[in-house]
């Protein structure tokens, strides 16, 4: 079932002049990638027994639906602010080396959601189980590479807003876990501030 969401009034919205200038640009959308210490989360995530790739998509889906900004999408034409988020992330069939797409609702605690979403992820048996609504932060972990910079396939869909988060392998440096992190956002709600905010709650 679809999350909930409010129609935005154009109009009267503050933002609608960037909103606009961005949502006819010819690629909408932008990329930051950034460095995370990830030490102490890294510890957390051991003692507790719980997956590290699940618990990153909780992390990042949890601070990333506390952002206004990143829950702004294109409805029918419209502009909307949905009250909630959920998650959609790939998984790898380690028999076959193809990922599948997995949908999993957000969760209010990072066990819960892990166990829900690792519960999910081995019943599924799709690779694909239909087209990704509007309602989900895609997350796509690259845990082979250590990367500076990722880019991203163009569905050609301007209005597609849904952010992308991935992440790659982990490494020490100074004596710190550390991780690099890749932000894609649609500029016509998603600012350079906005992904300010969204590092500092990581």
């Amino acid at each position: 079932m679809a999350n909930s969401y409010q129609i935005i009034n154009e109009k009267t919205w503050e933002r609608e002049m960037h909103c606009m200038v961005f949502r006819n640009s010819v690629e909408p959308a932008f990329c930051v990638t950034f460095e995370a210490d990830i030490t102490k989360f890294r510890r957390f995530v051991k003692e507790q027994g719980i997956s590290f790739t699940l618990a990153m998509v909780y992390a990042v889906c949890k601070c990333a639906n506390e952002i206004e900004a990143f829950r702004y999408r294109f409805v029918d034409g419209e502009i909307v602010l949905f009250d909630k988020i959920d998650t959609a992330f790939t998984y790898l069939n380690k028999d076959t080396g193809l990922f599948k797409v997995v949908n999993v609702p957000m969760e209010d605690g990072v066990k819960e959601y892990c166990a829900l979403a690792s519960k999910t992820a081995d019943e599924q048996k799709e690779y694909f189980t239909g087209p990704l609504g509007n309602d989900v932060f895609q997350c796509s972990p690259m845990p082979w590479v250590t990367y500076t910079h990722i880019s991203h396939t163009n569905s050609g869909k301007k209005d597609n807003a849904t952010p992308l988060f991935d992440w790659g392998k982990y490494y020490e440096k100074d004596g710190k876990i550390m991780i690099p992190i890749s932000v894609q956002a649609h500029h016509s709600f998603v600012d350079g501030l906005h992904i300010g905010q969204f590092v500092e709650k990581l």
